[in-house]
């Protein structure tokens, strides 16, 4: 079954290229090769683990998550976006300070070239998500994660148009991105490969309307959980916090909104194993 972040609304246009301040002019071609767990996005080909603290079905109920991940830099964003782009990306430079204590995984952002987003700009979200110790994937003690530009990687992290982003989950067998809402939605090949969409991006989806930076945690802790082998589970039960690999797009089903993989108090939000 493919594997995809339910996350959604469309347009259209734009204006221009995208601020590079801060970036490499790194090209590359729309479509890399397919890797890491290889193909249609049967999302956890390797077992994640016990995550710390991991919760019963209602543990976390009363926990709230946090909402400011990305508040300095959501506000920052265009309020329109192409449909298509050229294929090409800059990826951010610039290396960061390990965060968290467990296994390593170095990223790479990149940013499709005439989003009218910099590279800087995405990889400041993105890295606000992932430095997250206490309530991001490092919370549990498992991963570290640390931003480079260079050497391997365990993924890459693509914001793309919607078309582009299209193609890209193509090569992965997921071939329904515009099926759940307008303007498609995000997803991974569960290995070395995450792919967001702009359009998601700037638009959110309508459970997230006005919760810019709460969507974004969702978006990357979502995605970024497939890769590390993390499969889809629904809600534990009405009140509690939905959790990040749950399919919110397709309802709350009682759930509340939610981001983070991990409470507040350091609980790992978790529900049954999605039918």
């Amino acid at each position: 079954m493919a594997l995809v972040a339910v996350l959604g609304v469309g347009g259209y246009l734009l204006n221009g290229s995208g601020n590079t301040r801060a970036t490499a002019a790194e090209s590359n071609p729309s479509t890399p090769s397919a890797a890491g767990s290889g193909g249609a996005s049967t999302a956890g080909s390797s077992s994640p683990g016990a995550p710390r603290s991991a919760a019963s079905p209602s543990a976390s109920k009363s926990t709230p998550a946090s909402t400011s991940a990305s508040a300095s830099t959501a506000a920052l964003l265009p309020t329109s976006w192409p449909s298509s782009g050229p294929g090409t990306y800059t990826y951010a430079t610039g290396t960061t300070k390990r965060y968290g204590t467990g296994t390593l995984k170095r990223y790479k952002v990149a940013v499709e070239n005439g989003l009218g987003i910099s590279a800087a700009l995405f990889a400041s979200e993105v890295d606000a998500v992932l430095d997250n110790t206490k309530q991001g994937w490092s919370a549990g003690g498992l991963w570290s994660f640390q931003r480079v530009d260079s050497g391997p990687v365990a993924f890459t992290i693509y914001l793309a148009s919607p078309e582009t982003t299209d193609r890209r989950c193509q090569t992965f067998g997921i071939t329904t991105i515009f099926e759940v809402l307008k303007g498609g939605v995000n997803c991974s090949n569960s290995g070395n490969q995450v792919a967001e969409n702009v359009a998601r991006w700037i638009d959110l989806t309508p459970a997230y309307k006005g919760q810019a930076d709460l969507y974004h945690a969702l978006a990357i802790n979502h995605e970024v959980g497939h890769s590390l082998g993390h499969n889809h589970v629904t809600c534990a039960g009405v009140g509690d916090p939905a959790p990040v690999m749950m399919q919110q797009l397709k309802g709350m089903k009682g759930c509340v909104d939610n981001g983070w993989p991990y409470s507040a108090s350091g609980t790992y939000i978790t529900g049954p194993a999605a039918p």
